[in-house]
């Protein structure tokens, strides 16, 4: 079978040749890699890689289908993936298509038969950048760099609103004793499974809902979510999330939650060079002195120094690789967060006792 081929072009000119994957056709954003080695359907379908071309650094991907229930999402938000070796079929029993397929459906773009051990090591070392695939562009490099160059940048980019449900909904037990009002920046389904496995009945809001409209639920509970962008430009959930903590009810926030916790209490945050995205990132829990390994998903992280200058604040976790802060928590409010997914789907359990914590403030108040 003849493979039609197609082009990723990165911001800084270099230029890999391999085929099309997913549906013909031309689509950029910020590159970045996932160190994973498994669980691809959850990783296209987390909403905070919204925008994003998404490498992926083991070897063969789509050997397993995809399966419609193992999605972290609706529909996948990513702006491409680049691979090494793709599978047209696959041989899990049970799974409902081909990747190919479920990519052909949702309309994304993707490069195959490239290195990606030699592209991950370029992004390593320049940095997370934009970047263009193309299937349509093979003679025309010219307009190709065109092309590339109307791709937003990922600061300053506000997304969550464009990713958040459009209407409140709810996922639980509606009988459970404890209610739980999660804002949804581009919240991932597993968090909702967490949630309500531990007697938690959740109301998802769309992430511009006002705080007095959320309030008006009379919540046991406020939960922050995952999700893509720039946390420094959400100037309306930081605005909320101010209001959810003068509520003194307990606050948990996860990944850009965590940011805007930050940002609420004065607290800025940065661009990575890189990010964290994988399953195998070690972080330090400093209150237990216990380490975790955990799965990670940002290219943004909370300024250390503005951590610990701020007397409100107390750093609760860390991570190993880097030292960057990876939790906090409000010494005098019931509020804390992660910079990573103790949700993890993809990835290890070492972190799920965060929802226990979260469930046994709510109790406690």
């Amino acid at each position: 079978m003849n493979k039609q081929k197609a082009t990723l072009l990165l911001a800084d000119g270099t230029i890999f040749r391999g085929t099309l994957i997913g549906k013909p056709g031309t689509n950029g954003g910020e590159i970045c890699f996932n160190t994973g080695m498994t669980g691809y359907q959850e990783i296209y379908t987390d909403p905070s890689y919204t925008g994003q071309i998404v490498v992926t650094t083991t070897s063969h991907i789509g050997n397993y289908g995809v399966i419609d229930e193992e999605v972290e999402s609706d529909s996948p938000t990513i702006a491409g993936i680049v691979v090494n070796s793709f599978s047209n079929t696959y041989s899990r029993v049970d799974a409902d298509s081909s990747l190919q397929d479920y990519l052909v459906n949702h309309d994304i773009t993707g490069i195959a038969d490239i290195d990606t051990r030699m592209l991950v090591r370029h992004l390593r070392s320049k940095g997370a950048m934009n970047a263009i695939i193309s299937s349509e562009f093979e003679e025309d490099l010219a307009g190709l760099k065109a092309q590339l160059n109307l791709v937003p940048d990922m600061n300053g980019l506000e997304l969550s609103s464009k990713v958040c449900t459009k209407e409140p909904y709810y996922f639980g037990d509606e009988n459970s004793p404890l209610r739980v009002a999660c804002m949804d920046f581009g919240i991932k389904k597993n968090i909702l499974r967490n949630l309500a496995d531990r007697g938690v009945y959740c109301k998802v809001f769309p992430a511009k809902t006002t705080f007095k409209e959320v309030q008006e639920w009379n919540p046991n509970g406020y939960f922050l979510s995952n999700g893509p962008g720039d946390p420094a430009v959400m100037d309306y959930a930081v605005k909320t999330t101010k209001e959810i903590l003068d509520s003194g009810k307990p606050v948990f926030g996860i990944c850009l939650g965590h940011q805007l916790l930050a940002e609420a209490c004065g607290v800025s945050t940065y661009k990575m060079h890189h990010g964290h995205r994988g399953l195998n990132h070690p972080i330090k829990n400093i209150l237990t002195g216990k380490s975790e390994i955990t799965s990670q998903n940002h290219g943004f992280v909370v300024k250390r120094e503005g951590v610990e200058s701020n007397d409100q604040l107390e750093i609760t976790h860390v991570h190993l690789n880097d030292g960057t802060i990876a939790g906090i928590k409000l010494k005098n409010k019931p509020a804390f967060s992660v910079q990573y997914h103790p949700e993890s789907s993809p990835g290890p359990h070492d972190s799920r006792y965060l929802f226990d914590d979260f469930v046994s403030l709510m109790n406690k108040n």
